[in-house]
């Protein structure tokens, strides 16, 4: 395993998401759009920085089905990622938090339901995406392969 607290960007929240999965990367355009300060930097699942964090976190890669959070040093997955991400987003998407209210064991059944069924309903990539100019200084430890085109 790798030392990746030095390699983590001070003051930020760093999203593991599922880099060839065209939900996941939806969702990190979308959640960019809604950062503004830039709280949030991200990384593939396929990484070896991603794989790292989440070992050391005690999360095994393969429980991850479309994104983790690493937030105030801590783990957050499945809906309780989902959610706390949009508590740090602009406009309403902090309320969301009142989903909190629905156990989290329901709320991570209906979550990883939709997650198995992410690449049927909408597609996946053959390699991780390639972040634009705009946007590449908000992701961090992407893997070499990365060959798709930028978005």
């Amino acid at each position: 395993m790798m030392d990746v607290q030095h390699l983590l960007p001070a003051n930020r929240h760093v999203v593991i998401f599922d880099g060839v999965c065209n939900v996941c990367n939806g969702a990190v355009n979308f959640i960019i759009k809604r950062d503004p300060a830039a709280q949030f930097a991200f990384t593939p699942v396929q990484g070896e920085l991603a794989r790292s964090l989440l070992q050391t976190y005690g999360v095994h890669y393969s429980d991850v089905d479309t994104f983790a959070l690493i937030k105030d040093g801590r783990c957050f997955v499945f809906s309780s990622a989902a959610l706390e991400i949009a508590r740090d987003l602009t406009g309403f998407w902090y309320l969301f938090g009142l989903l909190r209210i629905v156990p989290a064991p329901v709320r991570d059944f209906i979550y990883k339901a939709f997650a198995r069924r992410r690449y049927r309903l909408f597609g996946r990539r053959d390699s991780c995406r390639v972040p634009s100019a705009s946007v590449k200084a908000r992701f961090i430890g992407m893997p070499e392969h990365s060959q798709s085109r930028p978005l």
